[in-house]
């Protein structure tokens, strides 16, 4: 059980091509201060607006919190590694950078979910919405998310723990994730890899598909609604099914795995880990008439 010999682990990284690493850092670091001043720019006006008033938005500022956090535990270390000649992590280090990535991540999903039900219950059920959608229902939602996630990723950690690791130790990632790992464990793998395609993969494909059959549902309950009511209404489905599609595509593809497409997962996990959580601050302000009016009273 545990690590026999394995103390440290060696990410490969993105690549190997030197002058394509002092791009990217530059890239990469351009993405992340964008992502980061991007996201508080949404969680302070939010905060410093009544918008937080409104369940919408309300999620939307944990939605930004999420997206800061969740790429923070990647990014960081992938731009410094991009720069170093050969980069570490220790074994303890792998494991929390696993489970922090899974349970923001995971989080951010299940905020998701909770939006598309606020738009559910905000389009189809207008009459019922304040009490629908009340400010304790809010936190709870925001509770529930938080505790799901939470137990995503104690049972990836607790099957990793369960690994014994004795020889090879080079992770062909930028960051420590399940299944490169599974791939370095000195033993037959074949269970947990099962286990967690049903239980990630599964999860991923239902959210998946229930948010897009939500937003489904929402768009054609609009088309008996008057035109202006209607505009407004599918400027905001659509930031969020874009931001939904952003997101979850990349994911699937990541662990609804075919044999051996890890290096086809490090661009898909650029997606989920490092460009849609940059874009949803865009997205979401772009076409959305309160965030801006929110915008310009908070900071004007």
């Amino acid at each position: 059980m545990g690590h026999e010999n394995v103390t440290e682990f060696i990410l490969l990284g993105l690549f190997s091509d030197e002058d394509a690493k002092v791009a990217c850092f530059v890239l990469f670091l351009l993405f992340y201060i964008a992502l980061l001043s991007g996201n508080l720019l949404i969680l302070l006006t939010i905060r410093g607006s009544r918008l937080s008033e409104q369940p919408m938005y309300f999620f939307l500022s944990y939605l930004s919190f999420m997206d800061i956090c969740f790429t923070s535990t990647v990014a960081p270390k992938l731009i410094t590694d991009l720069l170093a000649q050969r980069s570490t992590i220790s074994y303890n280090g792998c494991l929390s950078q696993m489970f922090y990535a899974h349970f923001f991540g995971a989080t951010e999903i299940f905020i998701l979910v909770a939006m598309a039900y606020d738009r559910y219950a905000a389009i189809c059920r207008p009459l019922h919405y304040m009490v629908i959608m009340s400010r304790r229902v809010c936190y709870v939602l925001v509770t529930a998310s938080v505790i799901g996630a939470f137990i995503h990723s104690i049972l990836h950690v607790l099957i990793i723990i369960e690994l014994p690791f004795c020889g090879p130790n080079q992770i062909d990632h930028y960051f420590c994730d399940v299944f490169p790992l599974l791939k370095l464990a000195c033993t037959d793998t074949c269970l947990s890899v099962i286990t967690i395609i049903t239980t990630t993969g599964v999860l991923s494909i239902l959210t998946f598909v229930a948010l897009v059959i939500s937003y489904i549902i929402i768009l054609s309950t609009l088309r008996t609604r008057s035109s202006e009511g209607r505009r407004k209404a599918l400027s905001t489905c659509g930031s969020h099914i874009t931001v939904v599609f952003m997101f979850f595509l990349p994911l699937i593809f990541t662990y609804v795995p075919t044999a051996d497409s890890v290096s086809n997962d490090k661009v898909f996990a650029l997606f989920y880990t490092m460009i849609a959580p940059m874009f949803n601050p865009l997205i979401y302000t772009l076409r959305n008439t309160d965030m801006k009016n929110a915008l310009r009273k908070v900071w004007c």
